[in-house]
């Protein structure tokens, strides 16, 4: 989807009532995931016989839904292969998931800045992702995330980022409003998303997208430590500072 293809939203007035919604991305903004991605992704595309296309290419389809993703790495010619490199895809993903050296860290300081928010009770917290629901819950349940995302918005549930239907479908579910939101993310895709709905983004360094990228897409602020998202998150929503 190009920029042009995005509907536009309306951004709603700043409002200093009410909960402020929090939504994070996963791989590349929470967990580091590239390694197991890329490792799948090529295994996919030599099961199908097909040019495995470089690192940088597949770590920038991160983000996207898996179809769209491998449309893109595949590119016109090789169109008719999108449905089977995806199964291969998800094939080898779950086999490589099994193995130690494959495994999804979070990024430093990850944990402590979700369980500071889980604690407030003037913030939701929400994940918005391209993940299957499937993955995102291997995630929680490796994490021990259960009950700390009020709202999951998943490429199961919605239009592939950068449309923003996952951002507004977390938006009515939690009846936030836009002004009062902020979307997290270390992609492009992210960005674009973010203001496509009319909520503030926050870019993180640490992920997948040149960290030159993000504010050309929408990045309202792009922070280098996850330490820093708090007082980023308090300055784009009026969200009151917490000691530390």
């Amino acid at each position: 989807m190009t920029l042009s293809e995005i509907p536009d939203v309306a951004v709603s007035p700043r409002s200093d009532g009410g909960p402020r919604l929090v939504l994070f991305d996963c791989d590349g903004t929470l967990v580091d995931s590239q390694h197991i991605i890329v490792a799948a992704m090529e295994r996919a595309f030599v099961a199908e016989r097909l040019p495995v296309p470089p690192r940088s290419a597949i770590l920038g389809i991160v983000g996207l839904s898996l179809p769209q993703a491998i449309g893109q790495l595949v590119g016109p010619d090789f169109a008719g292969s999108v449905p089977t490199v995806v199964e291969a895809y998800k094939d080898s993903f779950r086999d490589l998931r099994s193995e130690a050296i494959h495994h999804e860290p979070l990024f430093p300081d990850v944990d402590s800045v979700l369980a500071g928010y889980v604690a407030r009770d003037d913030v939701l917290l929400g994940l918005v992702t391209g993940k299957s629901r499937r993955g995102v819950d291997v995630i929680v349940e490796r994490f021990g995330f259960h009950g700390h995302f009020v709202t999951i918005q998943t490429a199961d549930d919605a239009p592939s980022k950068p449309h923003p239907q996952m951002i507004l479908n977390a938006l009515a579910e939690t009846g936030a409003e836009p002004a009062a939101a902020v979307m997290i993310g270390d992609t492009t895709f992210d960005m674009q998303m973010a203001k496509a709905a009319g909520v503030a983004a926050l870019g993180v360094s640490w992920g997948y997208h040149p960290v030159e990228t993000l504010a050309p897409a929408g990045a309202d602020a792009v922070v280098d430590r996850a330490a820093d998202i708090p007082d980023a998150v308090a300055s784009l929503v009026s969200l009151e500072r917490t000691a530390p």
